[in-house]
């Protein structure tokens, strides 16, 4: 939690899908608006969770474009009627189901295309609020990283004590050790890595501890 112009800024997690992707719902306890981060599969699970918390989603953002991390868009797009914003370099998997991998597992998925193209550097207003992004790609062209205070969103790009596959189409190693010496352990260590699969971390633990990091300066 983080005192913010909007009151606190929480961040709940709902694992989804069969790759137990995280779902991110990162919201303000005063006026309850949220916004929806990779909702990947069961859109009801998904749905609950923010009726629940009596949230008003006002925005879908995906951290890139693989199918897992996106296979509820059109769901929580018509439930809510807001936009879906992803960098350029993934745009384009949103809609093609060879692209986002989810026809090579036999259920493809197919989401809205996206509203708002987003780029590095760029900020998002949310509630009195900035959410930076952050290109780092090399699991996929145009994955990003989102940062709000002191919560990282780092989608597949880095994991507590990994990092992401970079033997996919798109990928490259190299760009994203790159992407994460820059982005994200440029960052101060208490601040919070939200990954796209599995549980949070800090960037001082990652620092220090990830066998993938080790002598990055």
């Amino acid at each position: 939690m983080e005192n913010t112009p909007c009151g606190e800024i929480r961040v709940d997690i709902l694992p989804v899908g069969p790759l137990q992707s995280n779902c991110y719902l990162i919201y303000c306890t005063e006026n309850r608006k949220a916004l929806v981060v990779d909702p990947g599969d069961e859109g009801d699970k998904i749905l609950r969770a923010i009726q629940q918390l009596r949230l008003v989603p006002v925005m879908i953002i995906n951290t890139h474009g693989h199918g897992d991390h996106i296979g509820a868009n059109g769901f929580i797009k018509e439930r809510f009627q807001i936009p879906i914003a992803i960098h350029a370099g993934d745009a384009p998997l949103l809609t093609d189901p060879a692209a986002n991998l989810s026809a090579w597992m036999g259920l493809p998925i197919v989401s809205p295309p996206a509203d708002q193209i987003l780029c590095d550097g760029a900020a998002i207003p949310f509630e009195g609020n900035m959410v930076e992004v952050f290109h780092t790609p090399g699991h996929s062209p145009g994955g990003i990283t989102l940062r709000i205070g002191h919560h990282l969103l780092t989608g597949d790009a880095l994991f507590k004590g990994s990092i992401g596959r970079t033997d996919l189409p798109g990928s490259s190693q190299a760009q994203l050790l790159e992407g994460i010496r820059r982005h994200i352990l440029s960052l101060p260590d208490d601040v919070i890595i939200y990954p796209g699969h599995g549980p949070s971390t800090t960037v001082g633990e990652e620092r220090r501890y990830n066998p993938f990091l080790q002598g990055m300066a």
